[in-house]
């Protein structure tokens, strides 16, 4: 498999957030953005990834269920690669191809493989989804889009351009939806309780201008099974999996927590109001004991749904 020309600017992870929003970062894609330090997103990516580990090996394990022994994988949007290896480790007999439009976090991929031992039946294909995977050599029996498809302006038409990728047979797999994270009590003792709730509001508004402005952005009803059955795949199935770390949370949930705050301040920080802003820097002050450094009822809870769906024999 031949490595893709770098097809467009670097861009800023997408596929990072719960449901749409930078909030918390599974996986590793990217909207527009070109003063990108890699190196430093690059392990962040990683990092966040890992602690999605466990919700991700049960999604994984569903789909073994439906693909045990494909012989291409597609990563489609793998940024640095996490979810790649854990492709490669479920289907040990399978050519792992991850999919990405960043050239750097494709290399850190290349190097995680290597690591792990998948380099020799691992590959990568640099450039935008979907018309990237024109590349592929073959058909693949197993495509996986994690928090990608809806960074694509036409979610239709690229869900087509999947399925026309798959073999006979293959699955679509697409992490599409599910419910916002949470990290913090109701009531933090200071400010206004609620505060994720509208938090939450005005992600929902960020995202919703962040697809407006796509070129070529099309408004879609995000019914992701019956958009798969419009590419003229069957629908085999749809289930959320649940990341349920309780406190007192490790040192790794911690930093997510305060990475995903710290991101989401300075997106759309100049929403909120004067009261919650001041809530917000309590709780990003590594000073304040009150913050999420030092607090002991800090959490995450996600839950995230993957969708999928067959090409006919």
């Amino acid at each position: 498999m031949a490595h893709g020309p770098d097809a467009h600017q670097p861009h800023e992870p997408h596929g990072a957030h719960e449901g749409h929003g930078p909030r918390s970062a599974p996986a590793g894609h990217h909207h527009d953005h070109t003063d990108v330090d890699w190196a430093e997103m690059a392990t962040m990516l990683e990092t966040q990834a890992e602690l999605f580990a466990p919700l991700y090996e049960r999604a994984l394990g569903w789909l073994t269920e439906q693909q045990s022994a494909p012989g291409l994988v597609v990563d489609a949007g793998s940024g640095p690669g996490v979810l790649s290896g854990m492709l490669a480790e479920v289907f040990p007999g399978a050519r792992i191809v991850a999919a990405d439009g960043s050239a750097p976090l494709l290399d850190r991929a290349r190097a995680r493989a290597d690591r792990l031992g998948h380099g020799d039946r691992f590959d990568t294909i640099v450039g935008e989804l979907p018309d990237s995977l024109d590349r592929l050599e073959y058909p693949a029996d197993l495509i996986w889009a994690s928090r990608s498809v809806h960074h694509l302006a036409d979610q239709r038409a690229a869900l087509a351009a999947f399925a026309n990728r798959l073999a006979p047979g293959g699955t679509l797999a697409v992490m599409e939806g599910g419910l916002p994270a949470r990290f913090l009590p109701r009531d933090l003792g200071f400010g206004r309780a609620g505060l994720e709730a509208r938090m939450d509001a005005i992600e929902q508004t960020w995202f919703g201008r962040m697809r407006d402005d796509l070129p070529g952005s099309v408004a879609e009803a995000e019914d992701w099974p019956a958009m798969m059955a419009a590419a003229g795949l069957r629908p085999a199935g749809s289930r959320t999996f649940l990341l349920d770390l309780p406190a007192p949370v490790s040192d790794a949930a911690r930093a997510h927590v305060a990475a995903s705050l710290s991101r989401a301040r300075d997106i759309f920080g100049a929403d909120l109001d004067a009261t919650d802003t001041a809530t917000l820097d309590r709780l990003l002050d590594p000073d304040d004991k009150a913050s999420v450094h030092h607090r002991q009822d800090l959490y995450v809870l996600a839950a995230h749904t993957v969708h999928t769906a067959v090409r006919a024999l």
